[in-house]
């Protein structure tokens, strides 16, 4: 068991899910791209659909602002100017869309995590400078949004940092979307995290690098907590002989 110090300083908190639990399901899988019938999106799709959102929003050419909730705390895709604590009042994390790439594959689909309306996510504003908007956007874009129509299209929200509310981009789940999976339980979710993999890693590798981040930025996620438990002791279980096993010679 590894532990982690608030960034207050304060106790030592344990973290159930750990690199060496982690590991026992990591494996090389090879990337064999878009699955059949999937449709991706172009240079020119990735371009139209940026334009179209910024012209539909508040940007005026400056600054912009995005709301980090997952691997954009600990794996940004663009050049972070600024980074403040922040809650988004209305939406909560949840494992949600299905993978059969990245974290998955066709034959043991994966889970991604996105936001889904109700409750309220305690994350962070992440700032782009004005110059480097439309080339931090593109990447983002790129990162975020890969199938047509996309899983988690972007949106504007408003969080609030430091009682003052401000206008970000998130991306969020599309529940009419077609890899949209709702009323999942945590058993569930924890067994297919359990499993799958892809040619970015595991689901468990994931979530165990989303409740480290939220952990240093002392967020306690308490359904991402009790789903770390879950994962973790699914995989010590695994690792330990059966009794039939112990009584063979």
């Amino acid at each position: 068991m590894t532990s982690l110090r608030g960034a207050d300083g304060g106790r030592l908190r344990p973290l159930r899910l750990t690199p060496e639990l982690v590991s026992r399901i990591a494996r090389e899988v090879a990337d064999c791209g878009p699955p059949p019938g999937m449709v991706v999106h172009s240079d020119a799709d990735y371009e139209a659909s940026l334009e179209d959102f910024l012209a539909s929003g508040p940007w005026r050419g400056e600054g912009v602002w995005v709301f980090g909730y997952g691997s954009l705390l600990w794996n940004p895709a663009f050049d972070v100017a600024e980074q403040v604590a922040a809650v988004l009042p209305g939406w909560h994390r949840s494992f949600c869309i299905r993978l059969t790439r990245f974290r998955g594959t066709p034959d043991q689909p994966g889970l991604m995590m996105s936001l889904t309306p109700g409750g309220s996510c305690r994350g962070a504003l992440l700032r782009i400078d004005a110059p480097s908007v439309r080339s931090s956007l593109r990447k983002l874009w790129r990162r975020e949004m890969t199938v047509k129509p996309p899983n988690t299209p972007p949106r504007w929200v408003s969080a609030k940092a430091n009682g003052i509310d401000v206008r970000a981009i998130v991306f969020a789940a599309d529940r009419n979307g077609p890899n949209f999976v709702g009323g999942m339980t945590q058993e569930q979710v924890a067994d297919i995290l359990c499993k799958a993999a892809g040619h970015w890693g595991s689901g468990a590798d994931y979530l165990l690098q989303t409740i480290d981040q939220l952990e240093r930025l002392d967020i306690r996620d308490a359904n991402l907590w009790r789903l770390q438990q879950i994962v973790a002791r699914r995989l010590a279980e695994s690792a330990q002989p059966t009794a039939q096993a112990r009584h063979d010679p």
